[in-house]
């Protein structure tokens, strides 16, 4: 893989004109030690099992580390290295209003493990549909949502680490008819064995800093109910029907801030189920920042899951 030439400042650029995305997030969310990276990744990983492997497409959070990595190593593990040649990475923005997707202007994102190196041939066929955009260097990398799982496929992918490209593809706040338009682009990627699909969400956002506090008395404590909650949707999601998970957001409002990449992967794999491919999609672990008890509590869920094509 190409290397960057770290030359400082925010985003790098070679001498040969190819345009790096920094790791702005780490030593930060995640640290900036490639040894300790490496060792915190391998121990989350180590402690779980690998059931539904190879996976096409899984759902893991985009927290701080410490605070999801466990959570998102259930995923990570169902990731067959070995026929995987493209991951993309579809996570949503939280800081620039976009009503498309937007893809990077980059050559190669950069970890604190190793360089990746973005598919250009892939962007060339989804810039060719005219319904993507550009996002700025800038943009880029004040997002974390992608960020966060580079270090994941890096780990994830390391044993054919020259093998494989990223695709990945910032989400804006889509209406139900653009993510039918954009998960009917992304069927025949899904379709692919060698492709694998990464789609970044955090689940429910409790507490008044986040301006929801829906709460179900009947669950017991609100953590209780927050759980009862976002285990609704993960199981909605399980059945891979778009409209239902679509018309549970309106009822409840659940703040799933990967809600749009989800509705994404939703639609593809419905389109696909229409063509005859059987599939099914299950969430492997779930977990709270913390237990909210009081309205002075907040808490952000994650969740881990995996889609098989059988």
């Amino acid at each position: 893989m190409l290397t960057c030439l770290n030359i400082g400042g925010s985003g790098t650029k070679m001498s040969n004109g190819v345009v790096c995305r920094e790791a702005s997030h780490a030593g930060s969310w995640y640290t900036a030690s490639g040894s300790q990276l490496n060792a915190q990744l391998e121990g989350w990983l180590s402690q779980v099992q690998s059931t539904r492997r190879p996976a096409r497409a899984i759902i893991a959070p985009h927290a701080g580390y410490t605070y999801c990595g466990s959570c998102a190593g259930h995923a990570y593990k169902q990731v067959d290295p070995s026929i995987t040649r493209r991951v993309f990475i579809l996570g949503p923005s939280h800081h620039v209003p976009l009503s498309r997707c937007a893809l990077s202007t980059a050559d190669i994102y950069r970890t604190p493990l190793y360089d990746l190196r973005i598919d250009q041939k892939i962007y060339g066929e989804l810039w060719k549909t005219g319904l993507f955009e550009r996002m700025s260097l800038q943009t880029d990398e004040d997002e974390h949502s992608i960020e966060m799982h580079l270090p994941y496929t890096a780990k994830a992918m390391e044993s054919h680490k020259d093998e494989f490209t990223i695709v990945p593809v910032l989400v804006g706040a889509l209406s139900n008819i653009k993510e039918q338009e954009f998960g009917k682009i992304f069927t025949k990627y899904l379709a692919d064995p060698s492709n694998l699909f990464v789609i970044s969400s955090d689940f429910c956002h409790w507490g008044q800093r986040f301006r929801y506090t829906y709460y179900d008395e009947s669950q017991g404590e609100i953590y209780r109910s927050i759980e009862n909650l976002d285990k609704m949707g993960m199981g909605i999601i399980e059945q891979l029907d778009p409209l239902s998970f679509s018309n549970y957001l309106k009822k409840y409002n659940n703040t799933i801030c990967g809600r749009h990449p989800i509705g994404v992967l939703l639609n593809a794999a419905a389109q696909l189920k229409e063509s005859g491919v059987n599939m099914s999609f299950t969430f492997l672990n779930y977990a709270q920042s913390s237990q909210c008890r009081s309205w002075q509590d907040s808490s952000v869920s994650y969740a881990a899951g995996a889609l098989m094509v059988h």
